[in-house]
């Protein structure tokens, strides 16, 4: 399912929410986007298996709060995201 959320003040148009994931990812290119300073990154060495059996490695990780839904029927949740720099396709 595709929806919009909004994460830490910004609005992420593109969100894939995919129920049987281990992991949130936040990708390294909307990361920066945020412009969230990477000093605010808790670093993270292991690695996320990708969607066709790839291992990829991580940045590391950030938590921030999350509101899905619309109008007066929200919810905000802080979530740990991964960050990876891979392709978004």
């Amino acid at each position: 399912m595709v929806i919009s959320v909004d994460i830490d003040r910004f609005t992420i148009k593109k969100t894939l929410v995919d129920q049987g994931s281990s992991v949130d990812i936040l990708y390294w290119k909307t990361f920066k986007a945020m412009r969230i300073p990477e000093f605010k990154m808790v670093p993270y060495d292991d690695h996320v298996v990708g969607f066709s059996g790839e291992r990829m490695g991580t940045k590391g990780y950030i938590e921030l709060y999350s509101t899905f839904g619309q109008e007066k029927n929200t919810k905000t949740i802080r979530i740990r995201y991964l960050v990876i720099d891979a392709n978004t396709s």
